[in-house]
This record gives structure tokens, sequence and C-alpha cells, in this order.
């Protein structure tokens, strides 16, 4: 993942705190499932919006951000049968409109690329340098209004971003390069997809396609930074059973259906056998193909 000012160690911060629970015991789909990545992802949102800046200016500790020792601390504060409405930035040791595109290509010789591309809100800046063909992001917007704060503007500073092209490796070497647009959807479903592959055994076409949870309403390193009140809303892609919904319910999850925010998924993977294997969802446009 992408290091700050980007989000993407808001994944490894999730799956790093959800790696303590065997779930080769929990179903997919089920209530535990869907409730501990939802309180997984507020802890290290509230985090995404303390620490993460441009690291010219405002280093974050990233190292304790994602260490053992952290997660095992952040994940005596979820609460099994309860959860959280505010949550407080923890304490390591020492975006939601855009225009996203994610593309990931792999050749013969065993090069990957992962890459993302975003002119951020509406047609970014509205302005193209003559003669190139490509349109200036205007992601300046995602500053931080609030005086001292890690994210706030200053001359030569990047502002916080949300696009995190990815890899899983294994043994130090890719083995997937993959990506999903969407904002702050990113990072969860990043997490989502991991933990499909691994924790429940899907492809990596399987992986993407399989119904998707989104949490909205934590706190965020932007504009005026407010912060998480009453639990944000957990939205439900089609899929997940009434039992399921109806428990979360009960231990304190606000939840409703909802559509276009859950993200768009396109991944390259090693072959077990040789070659390459593709994959593409169907919540937005794209295709898999090969050479």
């Amino acid at each position: 993942e992408l290091p700050p000012n980007g989000q993407g160690i808001a994944a490894l911060q999730m799956l790093q705190i959800l790696e303590g629970y065997d779930f080769s015991k929990i179903d997919f789909g089920s209530v535990e499932h869907l409730h501990l990545l939802v309180e997984a992802k507020k802890l290290a949102f509230a985090d995404r919006a303390r620490y993460y800046a441009d690291p010219s200016f405002h280093p974050a500790p990233v190292a304790g951000l994602i260490s053992d020792e952290y997660a095992d601390a952040q994940r005596k504060r979820i609460n099994p049968n309860r959860a959280q409405t505010v949550v407080a930035p923890g304490t390591p040791p020492s975006l939601d409109e855009g225009d996203t595109i994610y593309l990931t290509t792999a050749d013969s010789s065993g090069m990957m690329v992962s890459l993302i591309q975003s002119n951020y809100r509406g047609m970014g800046s509205g302005m193209s340098p003559p003669g190139l063909g490509f349109m200036l992001q205007n992601r300046g917007e995602q500053f931080a209004l609030k005086a001292g704060h890690p994210n706030d503007y200053a001359p030569g500073k990047r502002p916080f971003h949300t696009i995190i092209p990815a890899f899983i490796t294994k043994d130090g070497r890719p083995l997937i390069s993959f990506g999903l647009m969407g904002g702050a959807m990113q990072p969860q479903g990043h997490v989502q997809i991991v933990m499909n592959m691994i924790d429940f055994g899907m492809n990596l076409q399987e992986a993407g396609d399989a119904p998707r949870i989104h949490h909205d309403g934590s706190d965020e390193p932007i504009g005026d930074v407010v912060a998480m009140q009453d639990g944000g809303v957990v939205q439900l892609e089609t899929g997940f059973d009434w039992e399921t919904i109806r428990a979360l319910m009960d231990k304190g999850h606000k939840v409703e259906f909802a559509n276009g925010v859950f993200g768009g998924y396109q991944a390259i993977g090693v072959n077990t056998g040789a070659g390459w294997v593709g994959a593409s969802e169907s919540r937005k446009d794209g295709q898999a193909s090969g050479y």
C-alpha cells in the first residue's frame, strides 16, 4: 500500500486488527464478520483523520500504526457486542466524490503494474495543458481547514488523498496487483478483497463479486475536520440475510441499503499453473483481457 499522504495504510491497519480473529470459525457475511470489519474500520479511520498528511511536514508514525503491538491495543477497544459511536484516534508507538480509474497490467517477463488516476471532483481543475490531452486534478480541496491540523494547508505541501493502487505479496514477491475505486471505500474495499481470498477461500473474480459493506461517517482529515459522534452508518449491498442485518442492529449499528458506494475492482493475479488470471467486476465499466 502507498504511504501517507495517501490512505493506503488504513487498509493495513484494519487487516492488522482483524488478523487477531480466527476467521476459519467465522462465516462470510455473518454478523461477527461484518461487525468486526466495521469496528476495525472506525478505529483505522480515526487515525487516518489524525495522522495522515504530507510526511515532509508531519511524518505519520507509520511503523507504529501498523505494528503488532498497536493492533493488539486497538483490538481491545472493540466490544464484540456493541457498535462504537464515538472513536478517538489511538496513540501508536513512536472523499467521497470523484472521477477515478484503476488499471493493472502484467507481461510475460513477470512485470506487474498497479495504477490509479483521479481528477478528483468532476472534471478536476478544468484545465488541460496545451497539446497534452489530459486534465489537471484539483485534489488541493482535500486539505484540512483547521489551523494546526497535520493536513492543514501550507505552500509546497501535498494534501491528503485517497488514491491507493495495491499489491498482495507472498514471500516477498508480487502475487496480485489490484485496486478498488471509490474514495473512502478504497481501504475498506481492499480489506474485504484480501479477506475474501485469504480468509474465505474465494478466487480472484469471486472476491470482487461478493456483496460488500461500506461504513460512512468516520472522522475525516479534510475540510472542517468533523468528528464522528453517532457511530455512522453501515451500508449494505443485497446478499446479506435478514438475520445478520437484525443482529447488526441489535449491536447498535445503523444499517441501510445503498447503491453506487461500493467501489469498482480490477485485479491481475499469478496463475498457479503459468501466466496470469484477471478479474473485473460489474459494478463499474471494466474489462479483463489477455494478449
